[in-house]
């Protein structure tokens, strides 16, 4: 495997309080500089700085971070992701390529979106060595169940960036895999020449280009055993595939990480928001949430101490409680039983089915 500069090779969140974009629930749509954070905020970052710059696939690179005073970062496990409060003002999430449980360093897989909000291509464009920028403490919510009996990965493009992470530590502990990997062309395959050194029984390295199409999720989930536990991380077409080909599985052997909000209703500004009581139980605090507006962006112009991070339910940033009160989930962090018991809800997107909505705060 490639030693990237600033990494050694071992086997082993945080609050963003500048206002939120609320114009629309579609904050993938354009993106929008934060104020500066406040100092209570500030102090839950990290000083880093960018030390190594590594081309990996076509327009995709690995960024390497170390803390600005040299010291060790937070330890973390494969599946974890860190906030980028970049220069430009924007706040972005990438997950963490190289498993290590005494970090030095962090690695993230960035490919540059022509789509992009400002996020992916001011770091390609625009990021050099040497550069400073605050960081933020590792969060996972896609962890690896590192026991399994057996587990298969899926990833497609840029989406392979937590699975090769798990890929890395499944292998050095000798555990039972098998990855499946997918882009458009050899040329877009992050890590490839890393990946073609294991064994073909344990990947499967598909290229549409050549494949004449994408690759049969349906069939490739078919083949795998009952018990195996399944991991999913990719471009949105992917994801739904992977979960209608897992439907039959026991939810609790099923886990996808989305990178964009897979409720098309939150995505295109359509959830029904507004129009309930936001009780907070701690403090006794009440506040009305108008129509349109989202329990986060309420909380925060009240003064409340709110953590957040991505605003559209994909980071778990803001993960809370639910005491009493049923919310409208809207979120791609939850599965749907965890949706179901109604225990706990992203404040960033989701309404409420009831007139009052209590949350542990």
């Amino acid at each position: 495997m490639r030693a990237y500069a600033g990494h050694e090779r071992r086997t082993g969140c945080v609050i963003a309080p500048a206002p939120p974009i609320y114009a629309s629930m579609d904050a993938a749509t354009a993106p929008s500089p934060t104020p500066p954070l406040t100092a209570a905020a500030a102090a839950h970052l990290i000083d880093a700085r960018l030390t190594a710059i590594t081309p990996v696939a076509r327009d995709t690179n690995v960024y390497t971070f170390q803390r600005a005073d040299g010291a060790a970062l937070p330890a973390y496990k494969p599946g974890a992701h860190i906030d980028l409060h970049l220069p430009n003002g924007l706040v972005r999430q990438f997950s963490l390529v190289a498993p290590n449980s005494d970090p030095q360093s962090y690695l993230v897989g960035v490919k540059r979106d022509e789509n992009s909000r400002g996020g992916s291509r001011y770091i390609v464009e625009q990021m050099k060595v040497g550069d400073a920028i605050k960081i933020s403490a590792p969060r996972n919510t896609f962890p690896l169940v590192t026991d399994a009996e057996h587990v298969v990965l899926f990833a497609g493009g840029i989406g392979i960036t937590p699975i090769w992470c798990m890929v890395q530590e499944l292998a050095a502990l000798g555990r039972s895999f098998k990855l499946y990997y997918a882009c458009r062309s050899r040329a877009d395959m992050a890590f490839v020449e890393e990946l073609e050194k294991f064994d073909v029984n344990v990947r499967h390295l598909h290229f549409d280009d050549t494949a004449g199409g994408v690759l049969d999720m349906a069939a490739a989930v078919a083949e795998i055993p009952a018990s195996a536990h399944l991991y999913c991380c990719g471009p949105n077409p992917m994801l739904k595939a992977f979960e209608t080909a897992t439907a039959g599985r026991p939810r609790n052997l099923v886990h996808v990480e989305y990178f964009t909000p897979k409720d098309e209703a939150a995505a295109a500004g359509e959830a029904r928001l507004g129009g309930f009581w936001v009780e907070l139980a701690r403090s006794g605090e009440e506040y009305f949430i108008p129509e349109g507006k989202k329990i986060l962006e309420v909380l925060y112009e009240a003064g409340v101490d709110v953590d957040y991070s991505c605003e559209l339910g994909i980071c778990g940033a803001c993960e809370t409680k639910v005491i009493s009160g049923i919310p409208e989930h809207h979120d791609s962090v939850l599965s749907e039983e965890e949706q179901a018991t109604n225990e706990k809800v992203m404040i960033c997107c989701a309404g409420c089915k009831t007139e009052r909505l209590v949350l542990d705060m």
